[in-house]
């Protein structure tokens, strides 16, 4: 961990919506003038969408069944422990990107000179100097695997869990609109990437500072028919504060703030899940300014 370099890594698992703690965070950084430093989890996959195709198939050949983008194996987990404490140290280090679409493929292409496609990485790169902070948001920011604990190096650790139901309807839903496959597909890549979930995504939210677990308030008990996803309005949103005294958590402020909220256990904060965007907002702005005084 670094006072003069902070990291915060927001992690969750495929479809728990983890772009919605991003979006909060971007407009806590707009606001306050931060310049940080942005990681894409995917970026550090081993493979590339070709590559990966051929290691699953090789894999299974081999009569592995559940090789997947969750466990080590698919991963450079100690390449982002490496960025995490070279950042945390001196400012600096390497990122690249992982181009999803067209339009990513173009706007990198066009900055780099370079001629890539969907499913490729760009080339590794420096880190620009002069930012305030690092941000990571992907599967594996609080991840360990043997002797790499990347989560040693994480100031500001926020995990993004919706109960499993949930978040299953989610994928299924964004992976059928975004990627066109099919909910059998999908369902077999659930249970494919199983045994890593329970193993290397799961113990995460045991080392975040702050897990967001959104819970529907409507039946969501078989997700695979689930014909929508539950509305914000049709949720809430447990916050859970894994040590409230190191942030100094102000639970009679965030209740006053958030109308409807209320206490489950002490270190427990419930709102309605249409307030979650303002709760993350009020319960992380302060932390991200006490994080960037302590640098002084």
């Amino acid at each position: 961990m670094s006072q003069k370099h902070p990291v915060i890594a927001v992690t969750g698992s495929s479809g728990a919506g983890t772009s919605t703690v991003k979006r909060s965070f971007e407009k806590i950084f707009e606001r306050e003038h931060i310049r940080p430093v942005v990681i894409e989890g995917d970026s550090f996959h081993r493979y590339d969408r070709q590559e990966m195709k051929a290691a699953m198939q090789a894999a299974e050949a081999d009569g592995n069944r559940h090789f997947s983008h969750f466990g080590p194996e698919a991963n450079l987990f100690a390449r982002i422990e490496e960025l995490f404490r070279t950042y945390g140290e001196t400012g600096q280090g390497q990122k690249r990107y992982y181009l999803h679409s067209d339009d990513e493929a173009a706007h990198h292409n066009q900055r780099l000179g370079t001629d890539l496609g969907p499913g490729q990485f760009t080339p590794w790169e420096e880190i620009e100097p002069g930012t305030d902070l690092m941000f990571y948001e992907g599967l594996h920011g609080l991840a360990a695997d043997g002797e790499v604990d990347i989560s040693r190096h994480v100031d500001l650790g926020i995990g993004v869990v919706p109960i499993v139901n949930l978040e299953w309807i989610q994928k299924i839903f964004r992976d059928n609109a975004e990627r066109g496959y099919s909910a059998e597909a999908i369902v077999d890549t659930i249970l494919r990437r199983m045994p890593d979930y329970v193993n290397y995504i799961t113990p995460q939210f045991s080392r975040t500072d702050i897990n967001f677990q959104r819970v529907p308030t409507v039946d969501t008990s078989n997700p695979f028919i689930a014909r929508d996803i539950p509305t914000p309005d049709e949720s809430l949103v447990v916050i859970r504060f894994r040590d409230p005294k190191k942030f100094g958590t102000d639970f009679p402020y965030l209740l006053n703030m958030v109308h409807d909220s209320f206490m489950s256990r002490p270190n427990t904060l419930v709102v309605p899940g249409g307030k979650m965007g303002l709760a993350m907002e009020i319960i992380l702005a302060p932390i991200i300014h006490d994080i960037l005084d302590r640098r002084g």
